[in-house]
């Protein structure tokens, strides 16, 4: 089920009011769960028996950690969920990715592999989901959080429908305590939410919607256009792809706020950025700062020295592309704003700027120029299935500026 689709515009209102009239807290987290449940199975019914494994696993592992007292015995708990949860994003997203370049790999030695195809679906928002049963886990083992007792609460915590599949990427510190609240109606709630999903909603349909038809158009005939053609059609997606993400975000947030639940901001004006370091900061919040969390600190962060805080910078990049998709336009979009991360990052250490200086005037102004169209840049290599046809689109827009007769 899609935020903008009829089946949603009538579920949604649905779900708040029978929310609201439910008397106790019980009920209305069973009555939620099974509204999420729903939601979900709107797109493939099987694929809620993976969500509840993934919930599952984790929910036994925090009890696990929560219980031993070994480190040793916490650390397997921990790993186990994390391998798990792990290897099912990777079979359902990335082995038909990885089986190809196995066969590519053995191909180059004129060695024959038949690596076996699945063709399996694959489940909307598991990135999402996982990463969020994860970041639970992690943060059980180090101490955060207690572990979640009550399995529908925590449940619910994975499955909730407005952030299912898309975001954000919640904390269990944030939401479980929520869980256990019993939300009045808010009339300022009610208002400050469906402003949200107004707004959202327009980003998604008015912008993001009619911009992608001459994007798509633009990008998917590349060779036909001019060099101008295709740096406005470029300038679009940048607005396309913060519209349609944002957009979505703000409904889910939104929806939210209605029944009386938070969700932390996820895109902050990531456009008016100064610095590559600060667009990270402003763009999809709830996944960069997840990234910093789980993955930068866990590679050890900027603890072992200036070359393996570059390095880490540059593998979570990597990975975080990664996340976005199995394909090498993901991979090399998140490599390169790891490398911009790290080149920062020196060049604050080189010129001997204070965390958290602030640029004023001129400065400021170059400072978001320079970082926007480095973004706009990286985008073509998101937006493009193949790194050969980005090639010639960079090509284009450099060499060509007469559409072609």
């Amino acid at each position: 089920m899609l935020f903008n689709s009829l089946e949603f515009i009538l579920f949604f209102p649905i779900v708040c009011l029978v929310y609201y009239l439910l008397p106790g807290i019980k009920g209305r987290t069973i009555f939620l769960l099974l509204a999420s449940y729903y939601f979900y199975m709107c797109w493939e019914p099987v694929y809620a028996l993976l969500l509840l494994t993934s919930t599952s696993i984790t929910y036994i592992s925090a009890l696990c950690m929560d219980r031993f007292r070994s480190r040793r015995r916490r650390k397997i708990s921990l790993f186990s969920g994390i391998f798990i949860n792990l290897g099912i994003l990777f079979f359902y997203k990335y082995y038909e990715f990885a089986g190809s370049l196995i066969t590519d790999f053995f191909s180059l030695l004129n060695i024959g592999i038949d690596i076996p195809r699945w063709n399996v679906l694959l489940p909307v928002g598991i990135s999402f989901y996982i990463f969020q049963a994860v970041g639970y886990a992690v943060d059980v083992y180090r101490g955060t959080i207690k572990a979640e007792k009550n399995f529908v609460v925590y449940a619910l915590f994975i499955s909730f429908f407005p952030q299912l599949v898309a975001g954000p990427i919640e904390r269990a510190k944030n939401m479980l305590p929520q869980f256990r609240e019993k939300h009045k109606f808010s009339y300022e709630n009610f208002d400050a939410g469906l402003r949200l999903m107004i707004w959202g909603f327009f980003m998604k349909l008015c912008v993001a919607d009619r911009v992608s038809t001459y994007v798509d158009a633009v990008y998917n005939n590349y060779m036909e256009h001019s060099g101008v053609s295709l740096l406005l059609a470029t300038f679009f997606f940048t607005f396309q792809i913060y519209c349609d993400f944002a957009g979505y975000s703000l409904i889910a947030i939104g929806s939210s706020k209605m029944m009386g639940f938070t969700l932390m901001e996820n895109f902050h004006r990531p456009y008016f950025a100064k610095s590559i370091k600060e667009f990270w900061r402003r763009w999809h919040i709830s996944l960069s700062s997840w990234l910093r969390d789980y993955l930068y600190i866990s590679l050890g962060g900027n603890r072992k020295g200036k070359f393996r805080q570059y390095l880490n910078l540059i593998i979570t990049m990597f990975l975080g592309g990664l996340w976005h998709g199995a394909s090498w336009n993901f991979v090399l979009w998140g490599t390169f704003h790891g490398i911009a991360l790290a080149a920062h990052k020196m060049w604050m250490s080189i010129t001997g700027r204070k965390k958290g200086e602030q640029s004023h005037g001129w400065r400021r102004v170059f400072g978001i120029i320079i970082t926007f169209h480095f973004v706009c840049f990286c985008w073509i290599f998101f937006r493009n299935a193949d790194f050969q046809n980005s090639m010639d689109m960079l090509k284009q827009i450099f060499t060509t500026f007469r559409p072609q007769l």
